[in-house]
Order: C-alpha cells, then sequence, then structure tokens
C-alpha cells in the first residue's frame, strides 16, 4: 500500500451513503465554483490528473479514454457515413475529441453550459482535448444544448449526450426526459444514431439511473441498447445507451469484424479501449442487469422527477 506523498492528502468521494473511495492527493491545481457547478482539478497518485465536478469524478487521465471511446466511438463506426454531429456537454474536450477522429466528420457542434470547465480543461488538462478545441471543423458554444436543439432545425447524423447524471434540479435533468429524447428523435438525419452516458450500473447502483435512463430512451428510439465498461477512477461500472431512428443500425448487433473494418478505414489512430472484441463484452451484460433493465418501469418525464442519490459537495 503506497503512502500519501509528503503534503498530500485522501480525496474521499462518498458513491452511496453507505460506500466510500478513496484516492491519494499530491496537490490540488484548482478548487472553486463557476455559475453552474462547483468545480475541482486535482493531481492524484493513481489516476494522474482528475477532473471533479459538484463532487463526482468526472474524468482522470489515467483512464478517460475508456469512458471517451465506450460513448463516442460504437455509434460513430455503426453509423453508415457519419458527417455532422452533435454534442451535449463534454466540457473536458475529450468527447470531441474521439468524434473528430473520424475522417468522415465533416462538422461537430458542441454545447456546454459552463464556460469556466471547459477553461479550466483548456488550461490544465489539455491531454484530454488532444488538439480538438483547435479544429476548424468544431464550433463550441457556452449555451444550454437542449434550447440548441429546439431552435435549430438542421438534422444531425450522430448525437451525443455526455452531460451529468439526472440528479433532480440539476441543470442536466431535462437532458434525459422523455421530452429531451422526443426532440433528439427529429434533430436526427435520416439513419440517425446516439448515445448516452447514463448513471452507475453495478449491482449496488444499477437502478440509481442506468434502467430508468434506459426505458425512457426505449420509449422515443429504436433499438434502445444498454452497455457497460468498469471505469477504476469512478470506482464503479458505468453505463451508456444507445438507440437510433428505426431505419438506423442496430449498434448492439455489430459484428466485430466489421467494427474493425469500419475502424481501420475511418479513424485517425488507434483505440486503446474499444475494438471488435471490447464490443462484444460491453454489450454482453450479465443476468442480473438484463433483468434489471427489463423489470424497469419509470420514465423520466419534466413531470416525473427522478430521484438520485446526490454525495455532499466538497468544502
Amino acid at each position: 500500500m503506497h503512502a500519501v506523498p509528503a503534503g498530500g492528502s485522501w480525496r474521499v468521494q462518498q458513491l452511496t451513503p453507505d460506500l466510500f473511495v478513496a484516492v491519494a492527493v499530491e496537490r490540488i491545481v484548482h478548487s472553486g465554483r463557476t455559475a453552474y457547478q462547483h468545480v475541482q482539478i486535482v493531481d492524484t497518485v493513481s489516476f494522474g490528473r482528475m477532473l471533479v465536478l459538484d463532487g463526482l469524478t468526472q474524468s482522470s487521465e489515467a483512464d478517460e479514454w475508456v469512458y471517451h471511446e465506450a460513448l463516442v466511438q460504437p455509434v460513430m463506426l455503426a453509423h453508415r457515413n457519419p458527417e455532422r454531429v452533435f454534442i451535449a456537454g463534454g466540457g473536458e474536450g475529450a468527447t470531441a475529441r474521439e468524434v473528430l477522429r473520424h475522417r468522415t466528420v465533416r462538422e461537430v457542434v458542441m454545447a456546454d453550459l459552463d464556460p469556466e470547465v471547459v477553461a479550466l480543461c483548456r488550461e490544465h488538462m489539455p491531454r484530454l482535448s488532444g488538439g480538438a478545441f483547435d479544429d476548424p471543423r468544431l464550433t463550441l458554444l457556452f449555451e444550454d444544448a437542449r434550447v440548441y436543439l429546439e431552435e435549430h432545425e438542421q438534422p444531425f447524423d450522430v448525437i451525443i449526450i455526455d452531460v451529468p447524471d439526472p440528479l433532480e434540479a440539476g441543470p442536466a435533468y431535462p437532458l434525459f426526459t422523455r421530452e429531451f429524447y422526443r426532440l433528439l428523435r427529429s434533430r436526427l438525419r435520416p439513419g440517425g444514431l446516439m448515445a448516452a452516458q447514463s448513471g452507475p450500473a453495478g449491482p449496488t447502483t444499477i437502478h440509481e439511473t442506468f434502467t430508468a435512463v434506459h426505458r425512457t430512451i426505449a420509449s422515443e428510439l429504436a433499438n434502445a441498447s444498454p452497455y457497460c465498461v468498469g471505469m477504476p477512477s469512478f470506482g464503479l461500472t458505468w453505463g451508456f445507451v444507445a438507440a437510433g431512428l428505426p431505419d438506423a443500425p442496430n449498434v448492439a448487433a455489430s459484428a466485430a469484424e466489421a467494427v474493425d473494418a469500419a475502424a481501420a478505414s475511418r479513424l485517425d489512430g488507434e483505440s486503446r479501449y474499444y475494438d471488435g472484441a471490447a464490443h462484444a463484452g460491453m454489450f454482453g451484460l450479465p443476468r442480473f442487469a438484463r433483468q434489471a433493465l427489463a423489470e424497469e418501469t419509470r420514465l423520466i418525464t419534466m413531470d416525473a422527477p427522478l430521484f438520485a442519490y446526490q454525495p455532499p459537495l466538497p468544502g
């Protein structure tokens, strides 16, 4: 067991009311509030530099690529020819980085509410964006993603939702509702696909948000496919949902050979996590998860908030 470095401390994150995870911190790079949330950037022993929003780990240099490849690449590689992509959230720039690896992409619109988080990530965590913010194909907007989609009718090939969990009264909550997915459906081109980060998906956390997000997406879009990856820096298994229009490919049904062929022909650089073999494992959910998803009855709507546990904020 490694000792905390001289001058360091432990960062303790409360995952549930009775479950905690701790990581040794070498130094605090930044800590403060923006207009929307509490932000910390810390250097840790185990995971390198880490972004923490409202007390919850969002990205670490050691394993962010697992999360961002899992969120982006299954739908992007399943789509027949993704040219125009919309990203809701994604302030670190890593989601945009993964999208812009595709040589087919001509335009990416990214709408994030919080310009201070984007600026902090650009200054202190530039490795996460990998130059995405300087790519001329990216249009970066500091506004509500839902409002943007309401006001702009030009459709997209792929829409990716990379915002915090749908906590009641939280700024991201409206982007997980049935009303939002109905709007999203109208903003997809024929054959269009979407993916959303959908919260923790382990045996003790799967009912917090993951199952309800899946059921809500499935109520508005076709072939809603839940999948998971393990995220060591989160201390949790993390869930995602891919779906699309009725004429779009079924992402879960992508064959390993097709995934690898699409990656070889379209992607700049090699992926570190996602390929055809990894795809089968991500979408091959264990029995408890399949049962929980099948039994879920909740739909997230503007009139029916989803209550989820929210750890206390730091400080």
